[in-house]
């Protein structure tokens, strides 16, 4: 049997065997995607995050790799409204690392490899979980592609504990209810050379027209991510979202070289939902399973990665004991609490990116010169997650 079956190989699914390992617990992960994915979407690891990870080596593996931002600035019409420093934060890791999302899943990858975790079986899909008396029955299927089953083998394993770490997609092998909304707002957002001049510094344009995000990435890369009204056609052309993407770069930065380096765009909306609990029995939800946030503000493969960090050890006591430790009930409390705040720090980020009146940048340029821009900095690290307090240390 099983101590720990994890549905989901993504950078949560993947720090938790790697945390697992490092525990003492057998653990397996399941993985419906043949290969590893590809593409850069969460692109910042935060303070908070980054202390989490230390003990396991994940954190030394991803610095090794990220890019530092230790300043943010706010900027209207090329002037600036003022700054958010990471850098004066009192924390162990005083920045954002940022990278791709794939180099990020290579660090986790190579930490569970250090430790021991097998590899995760790719091209196997978690059908359904049935819960008995002192295990919970997994039914795999042998999947295609991204997880599209083919109707081929099926196998079943049994697991003293089933962790879901598998993302939306996941969600439907969590019973329980589940609340939230969707917001009307859209993105196209890219990774493409760096021509901005703005070095390693991020720049959040407030913008008439929607606010644009603007990230430096390693190798001389940078990611922005634009508000765009809904056209009334050409949505998802990959050609138009391109050159929709360069108009609004060009216009919100002043910078023509900045867009030019643009190629292609990707769409997508935002919501914000989470499971009632996210424990039921044998089984938990983590990560993007048991609760999604926008992505704007860059709080929800953090909030995932500290659920994966804090629920390791609870884990290995579980194993341990004849039952689930009484502890797992207030982990269960801090991490809704913890989901719960960062939904409404990126709902408050949404809407101050819809397009900006000139008040909301007189607002937004008083608050960044007095003692609020602090409690930003604070805030975009995971300085107000539960967890934070474990993983606090002054510089």
């Amino acid at each position: 049997m099983i101590d720990v079956a994890i549905v989901g190989a993504g950078p949560v699914g993947t720090l938790l065997a790697a945390e697992c390992a490092r525990h003492g617990i057998a653990a397996i992960a399941f993985e419906g995607r043949a290969d590893v994915g590809g593409g850069s979407r969460a692109v910042g690891v935060h303070a908070t995050a980054l202390a989490a990870m230390e003990a396991s080596g994940a954190t030394d593996r991803l610095l090794a790799s990220a890019l530092r931002v230790r300043i943010g600035e706010a900027r209207r019409r090329g002037r600036s409204l003022g700054e958010v420093r990471f850098d004066r934060l009192r924390a162990r890791h005083p920045y954002v690392a940022t990278l791709p999302q794939s180099a990020t899943e290579s660090a986790l990858a190579e930490t569970a490899r250090a430790w021991g975790a097998p590899p995760p079986r790719r091209g196997w899909r978690v059908g359904a979980l049935t819960e008995r008396d002192d295990a919970v029955e997994v039914q795999l299927e042998r999947g295609k592609g991204d997880g599209g089953v083919d109707g081929g083998d099926h196998e079943t394993a049994l697991a003293r504990i089933v962790v879901i770490a598998g993302g939306l997609r996941a969600r439907g092998l969590m019973p329980g209810a589940v609340r939230g909304r969707r917001y009307p707002d859209r993105y196209l957002m890219t990774d493409c050379d760096d021509a901005s001049g703005d070095g390693d510094r991020a720049v959040v344009h407030l913008d008439g027209a929607g606010v644009l995000e603007s990230f430096p990435l390693p190798d001389a890369r940078r990611r922005y991510v634009a508000w765009m009204p809904v056209p009334p056609t050409g949505a998802g052309d990959r050609d138009a979202d391109a050159a929709r993407l360069r108009a609004a770069v060009a216009e919100r930065t002043g910078s023509d070289a900045a867009a030019d380096r643009i190629s292609e765009a990707t769409g997508f909306g935002v919501a914000r939902s989470r499971l009632q609990a996210m424990r039921a029995g044998r089984i938990i939800a983590i990560g993007d399973t048991a609760h999604e946030v926008s992505p704007i503000g860059g709080q929800g493969m953090n909030l995932g990665l500290l659920d994966a960090a804090t629920l390791a050890p609870l884990l290995a006591r579980w194993s341990r004991e004849s039952g689930p430790p009484a502890a797992l009930d207030a982990w269960e409390r801090d991490r809704l609490r913890a989901a719960d705040r960062a939904g409404r720090i990126a709902a408050i980020n949404t809407m101050l990116g819809r397009p900006a009146r000139p008040g909301a940048a007189t607002a937004v340029r008083v608050a960044l010169h007095t003692p609020a821009a602090r409690v930003l900095a604070h805030a975009y690290g995971m300085g107000f997650d539960p967890a934070a307090r474990r993983f606090a240390a002054p510089r």
